[in-house]
């Protein structure tokens, strides 16, 4: 079943950011710390259960399985998905906006 478009959760953003370029787990974690400007922090765990659902979902795809490690991308409907929520989170900032003028009303 395709991804419905609703708003993603922040591993799912930032592991779609990370995938820009294939990666596999072990280096993708380190991407999505150096993405996220440390920020996000995101262990094994979280990381292979947000890869197994995004899979299901269309949104990444596996490039390579040496036996090893696996080597994921982001598809276009992930590519898709991801500008998406960029947007949306965008719109989520600028409608915030009000919070900066009630700043300098004050």
């Amino acid at each position: 079943m395709p991804y419905n478009g609703g708003p993603m959760t922040e591993a799912m953003y930032y592991v779609l950011l990370a995938l820009m370029h294939p990666n596999h787990g072990y280096q993708l974690m380190n991407s999505i710390k150096e993405v996220s400007n440390g920020r996000i922090t995101m262990g094994p765990g979280t990381l292979y259960g947000v890869l197994s659902r995004m899979e299901k979902d269309g949104l990444i795809s596996l490039s390579k399985d040496d036996g090893r490690r696996k080597t994921y991308k982001i598809t276009s409907d992930g590519k898709d998905a991801l500008h998406n929520e960029y947007n949306r989170l965008l719109a989520l900032v600028q409608d915030g906006i009000i919070l900066k003028e009630g700043d300098e009303n004050e």
